[in-house]
Order: structure tokens, then C-alpha cells, then sequence
């Protein structure tokens, strides 16, 4: 075949187009890292900091569906939160505004909660429509709920009316603790350990949602901890560490929401109180310094695996080797998107980056070695897998101190009183973002709850009111 200008100039727009494709770090992302990194406050732009080094922080909605049918102490929504109906053509064109903003603002790829009240309160052609508008804009979303739904819902949010697979992977975090009220089968747990029938059937729904339908899929495990369930974390993970779930949160309770629900000294429960009690039930100590989310005093993040009963992190905080491995990734893979990336787009990307920058290679090579040297072929051999976990603690803040706080932070000043210039800087750090089209604005989650939900909740009680009884209907019951 002969070779015609015509033809030149096709496989010259193809080469061009397979260059772009398997560019490692792309212009858009470039630059909205670049970004995030300059608009973070210097107390945590260190070599460990993740946010604008690797991702620009993770999203949350807000706004679209705030009622939820099971009582929690305490409860981050505000006392309006269950007076708003549950609308799906409301969720959706508010979360197509709000993920629009965040894709203009922080760039094509980032992880994004479908958060609310209940999100199983949705309709599953709702909740399936709401998650591909945000995967249409970049985001990988995870749906979170208090998991007492059936496997029907599960099923009928993945597979669409004709029975076809409309979803190939979910995400989902279950909330479970003993503060959770009004699940079904369990009204007012005893304990967090007489929940964990409830764990397990959550989890093997999206088992069999996976053998029966090859949707894959990732779960995350939340508890909210006060000083009644605080020394009951250990074994929580112990017991529940097979279960399924790839990422173990905690979250030490604040005084944010509804302030009937306000019931114990929740700031008599440190954050070295809880992680100490992550760590005993990992089994190891996690070291959370070597990479970092945002402000340490809010996150702490140790990400590694299981193989069989014992838990192996992956950056050891301590060892110089280690950290070395860490400056290498940030330094030459930190840019790429490793979720949500085909497998052979990924590959070539990294191939990319390797062809550039051979030595790149070579600390990684000097940790698999070391990891493998930890974990000993004879216990990889008896158990055969490896399985990825993440911990995680998110500490929140106040309603008290965020209110100050913010209203300083919007007139430019900087607080005089330690406690809300503390607050200051962490707010500056959030890296879990919620949008507001309506003024541009990108705001930190504890803002949200804190100072600008509860007048949100009470304007969509008038936006979205529960469907009033009517005079027939409330002379029938009157009559019983």
C-alpha cells in the first residue's frame, strides 16, 4: 500500500493523539496541582504532603439529599435535615452543578462522596444517574451510607430496567457503630460487636453483587467514636478486618449539627487516644507521618496490606529508605492517577516515566526487597493473598471554633485568640472540599456543617417539603 500524504497526516494526528493519551501527567492536572500546592498554608507543605504533590484532596456533596431514617449521637446534620423530602431530579441537578464547579476548579480526576442524609433513600435509577454524572466529570464516587438496605436495592442500582450490567464498579462506605439508633434487626445495639452480623451481611452483598453480576467493587468501613465506644476499636478490626473492606475510618465525634443529639464528653477522647486503638487492632504500629493529608492535626493515614492475620504498612515513617521511596514516587509518579486509570493506560504512563528517569527505579526495587524480606515467603505461601487496607482517623472540629473561624477567615484576619487561629490553619489545610456553584466558592467540610448547612436545610424544607397529610387521611387515623 502506498503510502499517501492524506495518510501521513492521519498517522501523524494518531501518534499525536496516542502521545496525549499516555502523557503521564497532563497539562489540566499539572495545573491544578500546582495550584492546590500554592494555596496550601506553609505548615504543611512538607515533603510528606500529598495534596497537590499527588491529588488535589477529595470532594463531598451537600445539599441534595439531607434526610436519613436511622437517629445518630451525635448527628452532623442539622435539626431540619428530616423535614426535606428526598428528590431524585433534585440530587441530580445539584450535584451536575456542583461537580461542574469542582471539575473547572480542581482539574479532570479526583475522589468525590455522594453524601447526604441516606443515599439508599435515593431511587436506585436515581442513585445509578447521580453516580455516572460524576464519573461524566472525573470524579470516582463513593456513595455513603449506614448500609441497611437489601441486596434488591444493590442489584437494582447496578443492573439497569433491562437486567444489564449499568454500573461495572461501586464504592461504597457503610456506617456502623453502637451510637447508630433504628437499624433494622437492631434498634439500640448493646455493643459495637453485636453489629457485626450487620458488617458482614453489608459486605457480602457486594460479593455476591460481584460473582452473580462482575461488578467490582471497593468498601469503606466509617465509625464515629466517643469515649462509650472508644476502647471497643480494636476489636472492631480485629473482627471485621476479612470482612471485605479495603479502608478502616474513624472519626473522634465533634460538637457540629444537631445539638439535641449532643450527649457525652466527646473531647475527653483524644486523637492519640483512638489511633492507639486503631493500632492494637492492626496488630503493628501505623506510622502516619510518611504520608500526609492535609493537616495532621485533622487526618492521619496509613495506608498497607494484610497477608493473613498480620498488617504490613508500606512506608515505615522511621526508616530513612523508606522515606526516600516516598520522595522518589512524589517526585516522578506523584502526578498520575493510579484509580481510575486502565490498567494499559497506566502501564504506559509509567513506562513513560521510567524511559525518562531510569534511577527512578531503583528505590522501589530496594523497598520490594525489604517488604519482601518482612513478610517471609512461607507466609505468603500459607495464605496465598494480599490484601490492600487503609486507616484512617478524620478529627473534626467544633461548630464553636469553625464559626469564628471562618468569619475571620472571610474578612481577611487572622484570630487572635489561639484556639480559632488553630482552627484557622487547619481550615486552611481541609483537603475534603464541598461546592457552592451559586458563589464559586470551594469550602471545607466542618464550614459546611458547621456555618452554612443548618440555613441550607432550612431553605430546602421550603424547597423540598415532606408530602403533607391530607384532612381524609388524618380523619381515618383520627377515627383509629
Amino acid at each position: 500500500m502506498r503510502l499517501t500524504p492524506r495518510h501521513l497526516d492521519l498517522l501523524s494526528d494518531r501518534l499525536r493523539d496516542l502521545e496525549r493519551l499516555t502523557r503521564p501527567v497532563d497539562e489540566e492536572t499539572a495545573a491544578a496541582l500546582a495550584d492546590r500546592w500554592h494555596g496550601l498554608p506553609k505548615h504543611v507543605r512538607t515533603p510528606s504532603q500529598t495534596l497537590g504533590q499527588h491529588a488535589v484532596g477529595c470532594e463531598g456533596t451537600h445539599g441534595v439529599f439531607p434526610k436519613c431514617n436511622l437517629a445518630c449521637t451525635p448527628c452532623y446534620h442539622s435539626r431540619d435535615a428530616n423535614r426535606v423530602a428526598v428528590s431524585g431530579s433534585h440530587t441530580q441537578s445539584e450535584v451536575r452543578a456542583q461537580m461542574s464547579l469542582l471539575r473547572r476548579r480542581r482539574g479532570p480526576r479526583a475522589h468525590a462522596q455522594l453524601i447526604g442524609g441516606e443515599v439508599s433513600l435515593l431511587p436506585p435509577d436515581d442513585h445509578a444517574a447521580t453516580l455516572q454524572i460524576m464519573r461524566e466529570h472525573g470524579r470516582e464516587p463513593m456513595s455513603m451510607s449506614h448500609g441497611d438496605f437489601d441486596y434488591d436495592y444493590l442489584t437494582a442500582l447496578a443492573l439497569g430496567p433491562d437486567g444489564k450490567r449499568r454500573l461495572d464498579r461501586l464504592s461504597f462506605a457503610g456506617h456502623f457503630d453502637s451510637l447508630m439508633f433504628g437499624r433494622r434487626g437492631i434498634e439500640r445495639p448493646a455493643d459495637e460487636a453485636a453489629l457485626n452480623p450487620y458488617r458482614q451481611r453489608f459486605a457480602g452483598m457486594f460479593a455476591r453483587l460481584r460473582r452473580e453480576h462482575g461488578v467490582r467493587f471497593f468498601l469503606a468501613h466509617n465509625m464515629t467514636v466517643t469515649p462509650r465506644n472508644v476502647e471497643q476499636i480494636a476489636s472492631v478490626i480485629r473482627d471485621t478486618n476479612s470482612y471485605g473492606f479495603g479502608l478502616f475510618s474513624f472519626q473522634p465525634a465533634a460538637f457540629i449539627g444537631d445539638d439535641r443529639r449532643w450527649h457525652e464528653g466527646y473531647r475527653d477522647t483524644t486523637a492519640d487516644t483512638v489511633w492507639a486503638q486503631v493500632e492494637a487492632g492492626a496488630g503493628s504500629r501505623l506510622p502516619f507521618r510518611a504520608l500526609q493529608v492535609g493537616d495532621e492535626r485533622c487526618n492521619r493515614t496509613t495506608y498497607g496490606f494484610y497477608v493473613g492475620a498480620d498488617y504490613f504498612p508500606i512506608l515505615d515513617d522511621e526508616d530513612p529508605a523508606d522515606l526516600a521511596v516516598r520522595d522518589a514516587f512524589l517526585r516522578y509518579f506523584g502526578g498520575i492517577s493510579f484509580s481510575g486509570t486502565p490498567v494499559p493506560l497506566l502501564l504506559a504512563k509509567v513506562a513513560r516515566v521510567v524511559a525518562r528517569h531510569p534511577r527512578s527505579v531503583a528505590p522501589f526495587a530496594g523497598w520490594l526487597a525489604r517488604t519482601a524480606r518482612a513478610v517471609g515467603l512461607r507466609r505468603l505461601l500459607r495464605h496465598r493473598s494480599i490484601r490492600p487496607v487503609t486507616f484512617v482517623m478524620h478529627s473534626f472540629m467544633d461548630a464553636a471554633d469553625v464559626a469564628p473561624a471562618w468569619r475571620a477567615m472571610q474578612q481577611g484576619q487572622i484570630s487572635d485568640d489561639p484556639r480559632i487561629a488553630e482552627t484557622q490553619q487547619r481550615l486552611a489545610a481541609c483537603s475534603y472540599a464541598m461546592a457552592h456553584p451559586e458563589t464559586g466558592e470551594l469550602v471545607p467540610a466542618c464550614v459546611q456543617h458547621s456555618v452554612l448547612g443548618p440555613a441550607e436545610n432550612v431553605a430546602l424544607r421550603a424547597l423540598l417539603p415532606l408530602t403533607p397529610v391530607s384532612h381524609r387521611r388524618a380523619e381515618a387515623g383520627a377515627d383509629a
